[in-house]
């Protein structure tokens, strides 16, 4: 019999040598250690131990056997738990039909509608007949060449046969007007933003443990209301102007941000200037449709003197603008992870964005009030003094001074 003290001085030598064994190893030296204590050994180094009976029993068969395994192996080929997989043919096609794209809105998915977490994707598998667990799902997503992935902002809808067309007009008639020192700007109407206390994405450094505190919910504060940035963005000086009004985001206040930057910055860099060429969206207070767009222009063009030209860039394609590239993606960078406590707070941020490259930005703060609905007549839209181009003139179009 094997006593106690043998006991202890087999499980001292298994504990030390435990970190450099592999599962090979260990059986074997178990096995070998079993051999010179005669009855009861076997029992001795389990106890001692905590290996398997049957482990052991393995590793003394592979020594009276003269077993041998290549050196890089630890099992003989076939060893171990089978893989899933192989266990249950059928699951990968089962996964698949779950988190394909093509299923997602399909009536008879069991999961519509519903988070495709791996551990909902295991329940469901299970359910089906699959027992799996939710780690072996990750494991088999990943080998199947699926990732953790957010949502992509890159669909705006149908493209416009014309659309390669009116890009290449835009540029031609761009780097004519900047040839000829003419003023060319592009405009937009930046993301309206709540004014208080509200969270703002993105992070900023603070002392450790000492976030800014925000808003659990994003209502309307009435009191201070929203902030509606609409930018002019010059392209030949890298310099922008955004107007940042508290009312609607109407035609009028487009036309009238245009106004400031002429009146504060472009007649001043453009002394000379006989035209003025916007590039904008076609959708918005400056689109395409907008009536009241154009009849605004019509009074800036007569005011100023200057023949006012528009290219309007082609449906679906707002995020080609370059005013948000150049402008308002640095403004963005500039307040991230700030809440816009008030409008006085998104105004000084505005002006404070610049670049490596050069790019300054100036801001005001627009209280002026733009009512909605405004409704221009047909006999109103008659005096426009409107040209369009040859190309496209819903498209492209020059509104002249009216002469008097």
């Amino acid at each position: 019999m094997v006593s106690a003290k043998q006991v202890r001085e087999i499980r001292k030598k298994y504990q030390s040598l435990l970190p450099v064994l592999d599962e090979r190893q260990r059986r074997l030296w178990a096995a070998a250690e079993t051999r010179p204590l005669g009855r009861g050994g076997l029992a001795a180094v389990v106890r001692a131990t905590g290996m398997a009976k049957t482990t052991v029993a393995r590793g003394l068969r592979d020594l009276e056997l003269r077993r041998a395994l290549a050196s890089d192996r630890v099992r003989r080929p076939g060893g171990g738990r089978k893989r899933v997989t192989v266990v249950d043919p059928s699951l990968v096609a089962a996964m698949k039909h779950l988190v394909e794209p093509v299923t997602r809105g399909d009536p008879e998915s069991p999961l519509l509608w519903t988070c495709k977490s791996t551990r909902r994707l295991a329940a469901e598998l299970e359910a089906q007949g699959h027992p799996i667990s939710h780690t072996a799902v990750a494991d088999l997503l990943w080998e199947q060449g699926y990732s953790l992935q957010s949502n992509r902002k890159t669909k705006e809808g149908a493209s416009h046969p014309d659309r390669n067309a009116q890009f290449e007009y835009i540029n031609r008639r761009v780097r004519r007007q900047l040839a000829a020192g003419q003023p060319a700007i592009s405009v937009d109407t930046k993301k309206k933003e709540l004014v208080g206390d509200f969270k703002n994405a993105g992070r900023e450094w603070c002392p450790q443990g000492r976030p800014q505190q925000v808003r659990v919910h994003d209502f309307l504060d009435k009191k201070k209301g929203k902030a509606i940035p609409y930018g002019v963005y010059d392209l030949a000086r890298d310099v922008g102007w955004v107007s940042v009004g508290v009312n609607h985001d109407t035609a009028a206040f487009a036309v009238q941000t245009i106004r400031y930057w002429w009146r504060r910055l472009g007649r001043k860099a453009y002394p000379r200037a006989r035209s003025l060429l916007i590039t904008a969206d076609s959708g918005g207070s400056n689109g395409t449709r907008v009536r009241l767009w154009k009849w605004e222009l019509q009074k800036l063009a007569n005011e100023t003197g200057l023949a006012v030209s528009v290219s309007h860039l082609p449906p679906g394609t707002s995020k080609w603008n370059k005013i948000e590239h150049r402008l308002f993606s640095f403004i963005s960078k500039n307040w991230r992870g700030r809440p816009l406590l008030t409008h006085a707070t998104i105004v000084n941020l505005i002006g404070a964005t610049t670049t490596s490259t050069g790019l300054r930005v100036l801001c005001m703060l627009d209280r002026r009030t733009y009512p909605k609905s405004v409704v221009v007549s047909d006999e109103q839209m008659a005096t426009i003094n409107l040209v369009p181009d040859r190309f496209h003139g819903d498209w492209n179009y020059t509104i002249k001074p009216c002469i008097r």
